[in-house]
């Protein structure tokens, strides 16, 4: 089960943010276009210090603590491009276009899930699953996050193989961002997984 949880990034200061090394491999996009409030925010939730920003080679913005493997960036084109796919399917106009995304790595809190199986994930506090069955002490492991909608936003661990699973993350975290732009009450029903249901939401 994948976690949504949306956090507010106003009133941040500027001083705290880590210095941001821009990839010469990058496109159009500079690193002034990633919203440096959302950086900071993105720092104070996962623990990390953002250094580098690049862009995926369909132009979606990526912040990370070191430079993402040419094969980490395709699989993320990947997510995004099979939930365009399924979206325009279902008649959906608005938010269909890679730059209007930006993908924050975060450093895996864990590495298997407690079934032994690979699957990085980050730490986060438990929230609304509060005494739940995912409840792990306070705080429970996602695959990933949304950060903001505007900018649109999100956080996904570090993946050193299985990188499937990295364009599964980011379709599914990208559900929410797509679904709060073109379907509301499919989004309010969705968007928090403590009342059930599981990605992906758009079949």
């Amino acid at each position: 089960m994948k976690l949504r949880a949306l956090i507010a990034i106003a009133g941040l200061t500027l001083s705290a943010l880590a210095p941001l090394t821009v990839s010469a491999q990058k496109s159009a996009r500079s690193y002034q276009t990633v919203n440096p409030g959302l950086v900071g925010r993105a720092q104070q939730v996962t623990g990390d210090r953002f250094t580098v920003a690049t862009t995926t080679p369909q132009g979606v913005a990526v912040v990370a603590r070191m430079m993402p493997r040419p094969e980490v960036l395709n699989a993320i084109d990947q997510g995004f491009a099979e939930l365009f796919a399924v979206a325009q399917r279902h008649g959906y106009q608005n938010h269909l276009n890679f730059r209007d995304y930006t993908v924050f790595i975060a450093r895996a809190d864990r590495i298997k899930n407690s079934s032994g199986q690979y699957s990085p994930d980050i730490a986060i506090g438990a929230s609304q699953y509060a005494g739940s069955v995912y409840d792990q002490g306070g705080f429970v492991y996602a695959a990933g996050m949304v950060l903001a909608f505007s900018p649109s936003a999100f956080v996904i661990a570090e993946h050193d193989r299985d990188l499937g699973r990295v364009s599964n993350v980011v379709r599914y975290e990208g559900e929410h961002i797509l679904l709060y732009y073109n379907d509301r009450r499919l989004y309010a029903q969705t968007a928090d997984h403590s009342r059930g249901g599981s990605h992906p939401i758009l079949q």
